[in-house]
């Protein structure tokens, strides 16, 4: 029973005890145990008001919790591609870099000996590939035996090969081979962030040696940043593409518009599947990892409902007070669904669907029905 329910009640039964002892008493009487009826005094001191059901374009919501990410696109682990010494690197937690911006200088004897390896091999190619096309001269000529040029063949696609592999490794640590063979051969190597972002992660300090498996820094881009929202099974029928998702961040007091933008294909092992949103408004403050609270607005279909202050719960039940005569009410159980805007979804007999019933003070009905009761 609530508050006002109580000070009516408490205020009906004063004014009643009040009342001259050679004056007739306007009492509230129950007919059985579900029905109550009010004297015209006691209808305005309860201010009860009436109203009929009446149907309603209600949405329906499911709730759910989640927590801001990125897609993987926007978010990168930086590695060595070939083991090294940390030379120099400015880079700390936090900071924003740009896309192409060096964050760290490596060096090691390997990287010197690569580019030797392939300025030998590359002049090599040069002289076996005017070898090759010598011994094909020959043979046309039947000069040279066909041996001999299968063998300078064999000599000048190995070296080929050898040329071709050493210059990718060169481009996997940033090394342009077209330089290096018009320039000189570099000590040290750079390694550029990727993307635009925050530098989540930094796993490294001056002189510290890396492999390839290591991991450097972690760099993410928070300008796409998307609501990885958990949904159960249960719900998984009501869900659509397209649906609008109402966000709030564990941080904020203030809801954040969303859309449904995929849904997953697999329920894991908590019974629940992952529903990706998209934020309406981006915003480059906020940053992955952050918890939320989601309602997932389901599909709108019409509903017979009345304000919510016309149900009364008691006992675990749902009751509402259909206006029987004037000033009689009877207390008829009902199935109650959705909510949404102070009005409640009921589920009613067909008979008493264009009744009158009780929308303001049903609480007071019900504490006189049952003290008199007792």
């Amino acid at each position: 029973m609530n508050l006002i329910a109580k000070l009516s009640l408490c205020l009906f039964i004063a004014l009643v005890g009040c009342s001259s002892s050679d004056k007739p008493t306007a009492d509230a009487t129950t007919h059985e145990s579900n029905e109550v009826t009010l004297s015209a005094e006691q209808f305005k001191l309860l201010d009860i008001k009436l109203g009929t059901p009446e149907k309603k374009i209600m949405s329906g919501v499911i709730n759910a919790n989640g927590m801001l990410d990125v897609p993987p696109q926007n978010m990168v682990t930086i590695s060595a591609p070939l083991g090294g010494f940390v030379k120099s690197t400015d880079i700390l937690q936090g900071m924003r870099v740009k896309k192409g911006q060096t964050i760290v200088v490596m060096e090691h004897p390997d990287y010197i000996q690569l580019q030797e390896d392939y300025l030998l091999n590359k002049n090599q190619l040069e002289f076996l590939a005017l070898e090759y096309k010598r011994q094909e001269e020959l043979v046309k000529e039947n000069v040279s035996a066909a041996k001999s040029l299968q063998l300078a063949k064999s000599n000048y696609l190995s070296t080929k090969a050898k040329v071709q592999g050493m210059s990718a490794k060169l481009k996997l640590i940033g090394i342009n081979p077209t330089e290096l063979e018009a320039g000189e051969i570099k000590n040290t190597i750079t390694i550029a962030s990727p993307i635009s972002g925050f530098v989540t992660q930094v796993n490294v300090n001056m002189g510290m040696h890396v492999s390839p498996t290591d991991i450097l820094f972690k760099i993410v881009d928070t300008e796409h940043l998307h609501a990885e929202a958990m949904v159960f099974e249960k719900d998984l029928p009501n869900l659509k593409i397209g649906q609008r998702v109402r966000v709030m961040l564990s941080n904020e007091n203030t809801e954040r518009m969303a859309t449904v933008f995929l849904v997953g294909k697999e329920i894991s092992t908590d019974r629940t599947v992952r529903v990706h949103c998209h934020l309406e408004k981006e915003d480059q403050s906020l940053i992955p990892g952050l918890y939320f609270k989601a309602l997932i607005e389901t599909e709108a279909s019409e509903h017979l409902v009345l304000p919510s202050t016309a149900v009364v719960a008691y006992n675990n039940q749902h009751f509402v007070f259909v206006e029987k005569d004037s000033l009689h009410y009877q207390m008829v159980q009902v199935q109650v669904g959705k909510s949404q805007n102070d009005f409640t979804e009921v589920i009613l007999p067909a008979e008493l669907a264009q009744s009158k019933m009780v929308i303001n003070g049903t609480y007071s009905l019900l504490s006189i029905l049952k003290n008199t009761e007792e």
